[in-house]
């Protein structure tokens, strides 16, 4: 196997479980040492397991995306221990729901300061350490950065921030020689479904996204590692994902009409 990123450092914060913990999994096959962030130090420490079971360096690194101090140590940190930065990836998240009426201010700030301040505050303090590899820095954003569904109004519009975010950093840091690569997922295994309005996980919540769409997140990672490798400014994959976000984007009319005719109920 192609080792992509070998002699590379890769950090990803929300890298305990789901998307992120897969990324970091694939990134390390690919031969990049790895540091994963997060605030569930049981769920780092059995990643960074997997991420050393391929041969590779992986260390945990606490992390508060919604504290810049938090963000700015883990930078550093990962530096300190693995030696430089080359692929950082702004994958901390989760999901408020509810209709926009029903959604609290503390929520909207909850929703916010995770998913875009989250962003920008990784990408402030990765970019310096970035710059001196010609790295790479990822955002991962979601398909609801395109197309709004009933019941996730604040998710949707923290993601649909994201989205230009990471468009507004590609143009900024493209002069510095560092690359930045928006990621939109369609429906992917992982545990935000399970994440309450509150940013607390609780394994009783049920996953009411649509089963028989749901990728794996092992075969997300593969496709994502791809578009990092090859340094895209934007990739949208699941095929659903990709129809939803060219009808969300081309056809506003038309996605206004089908939802709002459905009879669709906020999912709260």
């Amino acid at each position: 196997m192609e080792k992509r990123f070998a002699g590379k450092v890769a950090w990803i914060t929300g890298g305990g479980s789901g998307i992120g913990r897969a990324l970091a999994v694939e990134l390390a096959r690919n031969g990049a040492d790895v540091a994963v962030s997060g605030r569930r130090a049981d769920r780092l420490s059995e990643a960074v397991a997997a991420c050393e079971a391929e041969g590779v360096r992986a260390i945990a690194v606490p992390c508060d995306v919604t504290q810049e101090d938090s963000v700015q140590a883990a930078v550093a940190s990962v530096v300190a221990q693995l030696g430089r930065l080359d692929v950082a990836v702004a994958n901390a998240g989760f999901g408020v729901s509810g209709a926009v009426v029903d959604v609290s201010a503390d929520e909207w700030r909850r929703q916010l300061d995770t998913n875009v301040v989250g962003v920008a505050m990784t990408a402030r303090h990765a970019v310096p350490e970035l710059e001196k590899t010609r790295g790479r820095l990822v955002v991962v954003g979601s398909v609801s950065g395109t197309i709004s569904v009933p019941g996730s109004g604040a998710y949707s519009a923290s993601k649909y921030a994201v989205r230009s975010l990471a468009q507004t950093l590609s143009i900024e840091l493209a002069p510095r020689g560092v690359s930045c690569t928006l990621i939109q997922p369609g429906f992917v295994e992982s545990e935000i479904a399970k994440v309450d309005n509150r940013g607390e996980y609780k394994e009783s919540r049920k996953d009411r996204r649509p089963a028989k769409l749901m990728w794996k997140a092992d075969d997300a990672a593969r496709v994502m590692v791809r578009a990092i490798d090859r340094r895209a400014r934007e990739y949208t994959f699941t095929a659903h994902g990709k129809a939803a976000a060219f009808l969300g984007m081309h056809f506003p009319g038309l996605v206004h009409l089908a939802l709002s005719r459905s009879g669709a109920k906020p999912r709260g």
